[in-house]
């Protein structure tokens, strides 16, 4: 059962967000402002009446997704075959808050968790559809990776020195042989597509269900157009067996796109697990089952490519 957190993170509580409302959006500013249960960590999210929510930024380096959600929802909407965020107005620093701010139309369901989910495996080919109707839309004049989408849908070179540091902090924990071998074949399957959009955090926290199927996908703030392969990560931190199988079905990548996203994977659940080996272990389990299977996957990979050549 989801609690929600305290209120007061990074400086925001409801009281500035009411504030806000009654300075810029008199309007609105009637209505009972409550945080989410279900919280993120670049963003703080109330609800806004019944209909609507309030998003601040609750550092610098995530203000420019407000400027480009607000820009680009509206135009990826029309072609995407489930729900996204709508953008109803755009706020001004103010009130001692000194970043841009928006607020959006409420989307109905709960996270993902595989516990509210009808059939993983039918889950795991909407999401891989939802992301082919993505990397189908226009890229024309579309933000290319780059700091605003911290590295997502460039490559994953940008993270050697921080994934190469933790390998040597995990020594011991993870199989870091193995684990460098990933590495360095993620590195050297460059990508040459062409460039398409990309959601840049595809998981399960920012996909909604309702009735146990797909409805929404949430948080476009590390959005852009470049590689798509950083959006395969959820084949290994939310699917695992058939449903993976299906979502590897549907999205149709090769296998170079395959071995950036096992990059991805393994960079983000090394630095994790480098945090949280001694404060969460629950965390901490997590991460290493995650990579944990990236290793196993290239290792049937590179055994199946073995084949293939023989």
């Amino acid at each position: 059962m989801l609690t929600t957190p305290p209120d007061g993170r990074a400086g925001i509580d409801a009281s500035l967000v009411t504030r806000l409302l009654a300075a810029q959006f008199p309007q609105w500013g009637h209505l009972p402002v409550t945080p989410v249960a279900a919280d993120g960590w670049d963003n703080r999210t109330y609800r806004l009446g019944h209909a609507m929510t309030v998003r601040l930024p609750t550092a610098e380096g995530y203000v420019p997704a407000v400027a480009k959600e607000n820009e680009w929802l509206p135009r990826l909407a029309p072609s995407l075959p489930v729900a996204v965020p709508s953008v109803l107005a755009m706020g001004a620093p103010g009130e001692g808050y000194p970043y841009p701010w928006s607020v959006r139309g409420w989307l109905p369901g709960e996270t993902a968790a595989p516990e509210r989910v009808a059939d993983l495996r039918r889950f795991a080919g909407a999401v891989g559809e939802f992301l082919l109707a993505l990397q189908s839309c226009d890229p024309t004049g579309g933000p290319a990776a780059s700091p605003h989408s911290w590295y997502r849908g460039a490559s994953p070179a940008h993270y050697d020195e921080e994934t190469r540091r933790c390998m040597t902090l995990l020594e011991g924990h993870v199989d870091t042989t193995r684990a460098r071998a990933v590495w360095d074949a993620a590195l050297a399957a460059r990508w040459h597509g062409r460039p398409v959009w990309f959601h840049g955090d595809i998981a399960s926290g920012n996909l909604l269900v309702h009735g146990g199927e797909l409805t929404a996908v949430i948080d476009f703030g590390t959005c852009g157009v470049g590689d798509p392969a950083c959006d395969l990560v959820i084949a290994w931190t939310m699917f695992s067996g058939d449903s993976r199988e299906a979502f590897r079905r549907t999205v149709r990548q090769d296998a170079a796109t395959w071995a950036r996203a096992r990059g991805w994977a393994l960079w983000k659940s090394l630095l994790v697990l480098s945090g949280s080996l001694t404060t969460d272990p629950a965390r901490a389990e997590t991460d290493r089952r995650i990579i944990a299977e990236v290793l196993d996957d290239h290792d049937r990979f590179a055994r199946e490519g073995a084949g293939a050549a023989g």
